[in-house]
């Protein structure tokens, strides 16, 4: 998909999308859960859509009416194939899931999902002599997880974490994970926590590095609603500094999600050349760097995970800030963008298979105008963006 942006200035209120994070993890809950669970907020984004189709491969039953879901669990007898799609979250949090069985499960995905690291799992599989074998377009388990004491690297993803957070609950015995610091994206894991707490399931913190998780526990039904997504609402906002006048409503001032940093980061673009430690928001590496190239430029350090997301993100900026006239220096963990006049592209920008990349792209269209291929990538959690940027007064012309 190719669309056109004008130059404008946004003006106009908008509902924050629900929070994909908070989604996937109440929808697995949900899915572990006796009886039936209501989760309403559920946007029909690529990536949930590939959570519902797992937990329904894991033998529950979801139904997606607006953006409301039921699932009752345990309802259907389970699949062997889970279809992941492009969704890290959906892969790393069910595949521990897979292994509370003894039959195999077959974990698909596209290209770029199965490049992403997967070790901590392949760790444990091959400490406890479970099957792990990884092949094109496709990871095979089988085997059941035993209850024990777990040491996982902090620095990769919180998804594994979060991922034996859900599956350890359900075992004979207490487990205790411990994370080797330094421990990345610490925010996601305390909303796995809190979302297993609504769910009846109780995991005990002795200390922050430390996770403790007695067995036999129950999952019990829930009703909630998922929050707003402050990741996504960070590039509404960012049309604020940009001139705009965007009233942004739907968010929790209160909630876990780290990405809710961004109000104090943000006002410093407007001053000068900030330093950013996007170490547990890395989400926001893309709007962060955006905004320096649209004002005083900006450092972000603790940068090496962006090359594992759904591209090499401070590369693919890189080459679509050099569009706009505004030079980057990428190095393995940090990266600096100089600030300066923006100018027209002279060129379509490239999305590269990433939603954020396509919407802190799209951000700095408003300023500039000009074409952006690849645009359907937004689908993946924000599939109204460029619907929302046309409501907000932005000219969008949109070719399939």
């Amino acid at each position: 998909m190719k669309v056109q942006v004008q130059a404008g200035i946004a003006t106009g209120n908008i509902q924050a999308p629900p929070s994909k994070s908070a989604a996937h993890r109440a929808l697995i809950c949900a899915a572990l859960a006796k009886g039936t669970s209501t989760v309403r907020g559920v946007a029909e984004s690529q990536d949930l859509l590939a959570t519902l189709d797992c937990i329904r491969a894991l033998g529950a039953k979801a139904e997606l009416c607006g953006n409301t879901a039921t699932v009752t669990g345990f309802a259907n007898p389970p699949s062997a194939i889970f279809p992941c799609r492009e969704s890290g979250s959906t892969l790393r949090f069910l595949l521990p899931l897979c292994l509370l069985q003894k039959t195999p499960s077959v974990l698909s995905g596209s290209p770029r999902l199965l490049e992403r690291p997967m070790e901590v799992y392949r760790k444990i599989c091959a400490e406890q002599g479970l099957l792990y074998e990884q092949e094109e377009g496709q990871i095979r388990v089988c085997g059941q997880l035993s209850a024990g004491d777990f040491s996982i690297r902090g620095d990769l993803s919180s998804q594994f974490l979060s991922g034996l957070l859900f599956a350890l609950p359900l075992l004979s015995g207490t487990s205790r994970i411990t994370v080797e610091p330094p421990f990345v994206s610490r925010p996601y894991v305390e909303m796995t926590v809190d979302t297993l707490a609504k769910f009846g399931v109780l995991v005990e913190r002795p200390d922050p590095l430390t996770f403790v998780i007695p067995g036999n526990q129950t999952y019990r039904s829930a009703d909630l609603a998922v929050e707003g997504d402050w990741s996504n609402a960070a590039f509404y906002e960012a049309l604020n500094l940009l001139g705009g006048s965007v009233a942004i409503s739907g968010l929790d001032p209160a909630s876990r999600q780290g990405d809710r940093v961004y109000q104090t980061i943000f006002s410093q673009f407007l001053s000068g050349r900030p330093t950013v430690d996007i170490a547990d928001c890395p989400d926001l590496a893309p709007v962060f760097m955006a905004l320096g190239a649209a004002f005083h430029g900006v450092v972000l350090q603790n940068t090496a995970r962006l090359k594992i997301k759904e591209s090499d993100r401070g590369v693919a900026m890189a080459r679509e800030l050099a569009k706009f006239g505004v030079a980057c220096k990428v190095e393995e963990n940090a990266i600096a963008v100089s600030g300066g006049q923006l100018k027209t592209p002279g060129e379509p920008l490239f999305g590269h298979n990433d939603h954020r990349i396509v919407m802190a792209c799209a951000t700095l269209l408003t300023r500039t105008g000009g074409e952006l291929e690849g645009a359907e990538a937004v689908a993946k959690s924000n599939p109204t963006y460029f619907t929302d940027l046309q409501n907000l007064g932005i000219g969008v012309t949109i070719w399939n």
